[in-house]
């Protein structure tokens, strides 16, 4: 070979290298771009990003292509090298060759240019749009043709790969997009918390939110109106459900400011006042009912409160617009609410909880991942589990928690001691 060959020769593998490079890098930017930032860069006029958008639509077909051009350049480099090391070193220059050449793709071809894509993915991504359109354009007969005869193998085997097989739900794609960014810091964990809760609503019913009836705040309508509203000052809400005769019988919710005004315009006496006329309708929902759902319905009605019954019109509860946006932010205390610390962590890795503490709100304060499909609250878990309703002092082990009664009220089971096992091994 002579000398002029010989440099020829060695720069196109220099070129192709280079091409390989641009390959492997435009292969992990444009599938690790943000299509939500693209979208936005787009909807700004940004051309590139529109490409961006365009290109990352059929994946299959451009990472074909990409995969293409680049084992076509890294062949033909090899084979280059291969010729010039036989001809500098006979037939030992095929092993050279092979290790120099692998050594130059990892390093030059593959590593370098896919670290500096991941570093720099959107930018990267917006520079090599418009070569890789043309890469594609070029490549379709081609690729359009690989794609058939793979989807034509897998389907022998019966491997459905098309496009409206997904594996990820939107949903799922942007918690994991979410629980990522924690875990590199992007974003805080109440930030992931409260878009978790977004997320999390339609999967949600009313009946998993809402305050049971036991819980409630009621009233006697038949009390008198100085006794009515005595517990209503006392009481720390401000709509009031008011029952008459059994308290399943809900006939009116009162509402603080109404009684006031009321109050007022009859000088504040009492008795002057007929509560019933003061107190609203009642609005029943069913448990059932999806959060976004009566979400929804509170804004349209322009309501924050409604009370919740089973399929047989039992009154199992109240839902307030609060008690979905709780969900999302998390608990939400002013002035009158009664504090009580429902989550204590212990210094041995224990955790105090309150019974009727919802597994979600246990979950999402201490990141850990109980069952909620079977029971709402952690009581009914322990229940749920263990087929009965322990007594104090009995414990039980499952999920990878244990859990030990430390108080009981009547069938209810107040208060428990959570432990999760790996913390009390690494105690032990």
């Amino acid at each position: 070979m002579s000398t002029l060959g010989l440099e020829l020769t060695i720069a196109a593998i220099i070129l192709l290298l280079a091409m390989s490079g641009f390959f492997s890098g435009s292969e992990t930017a444009l599938t690790a771009a943000s299509r939500a930032r693209m979208n936005r860069l787009a909807e700004e006029k940004n051309k590139r990003a529109a490409l961006v958008l365009k290109l990352t639509d059929d994946l299959e077909r451009l990472i074909g292509a990409l995969l293409l051009g680049n084992n076509l350049v890294n062949i033909l480099a090899s084979a280059l090298a291969t010729s010039v090391f036989i001809a500098v070193f006979g037939d030992a220059g095929v092993v050279y060759a092979t290790l120099l050449m692998t050594a130059l793709v990892v390093i030059f071809a593959e590593v370098m240019p896919k670290t500096y894509a991941i570093t720099n993915t959107d930018r990267f991504a917006l520079a090599v749009a418009p070569l890789v359109r043309i890469v594609l354009l070029l490549f379709a007969p081609v690729t359009t043709a690989v794609r058939f005869i793979v989807r034509g193998t897998l389907g022998i085997f019966g491997i459905d790969v098309s496009e409206t097989v997904n594996v990820l739900s939107p949903h799922d794609e942007l918690r994991g997009a979410i629980n990522l960014h924690l875990r590199e810091g992007g974003v805080v964990k109440r930030d992931r918390d409260m878009l978790g809760g977004i997320l999390d609503l339609s999967d949600l019913d009313v009946g998993d939110v809402m305050v049971h009836r036991k819980n409630m705040t009621m009233i006697d309508a038949s009390a008198s109106n100085e006794e009515i509203v005595t517990e209503v000052l006392a009481a720390p809400h401000t709509r009031i459900p008011l029952w008459l005769d059994e308290p399943e019988n809900i006939v009116g919710v009162l509402h603080v400011k109404d009684l006031l005004r009321a109050m007022a315009g009859a000088n504040w006496q009492p008795d002057a006042i007929r509560i019933l006329d003061v107190a609203v309708e009642p609005w029943f929902v069913p448990d059932t009912t999806p959060l976004p759902k009566q979400l929804n319905a509170f804004l349209r009605r322009k309501t924050h409160f409604a009370l919740v019954v089973d399929e047989y019109g039992g009154l199992m509860g109240l839902v307030t617009l609060e008690d979905i946006l709780e969900e999302i932010v998390g608990d939400i205390s002013d002035e009158h609410d009664i504090d009580r610390a429902r989550i204590r962590i212990q210094s041995d890795g224990s955790v105090i909880v309150a019974g009727a503490v919802p597994i979600r709100d246990l979950n999402r304060a201490l990141d850990w991942h109980l069952p909620d499909e079977e029971a709402t609250t952690v009581a009914g878990l322990v229940i749920h589990e263990a087929r009965a309703i322990p007594l104090v002092g009995q414990a039980f082990n499952f999920h990878g928690f244990k859990f030990e009664v430390l108080r009981r009220q009547r069938n209810q089971l107040a208060v428990l001691r959570v432990t999760p096992l790996w913390a009390k091994a690494a105690g032990e």
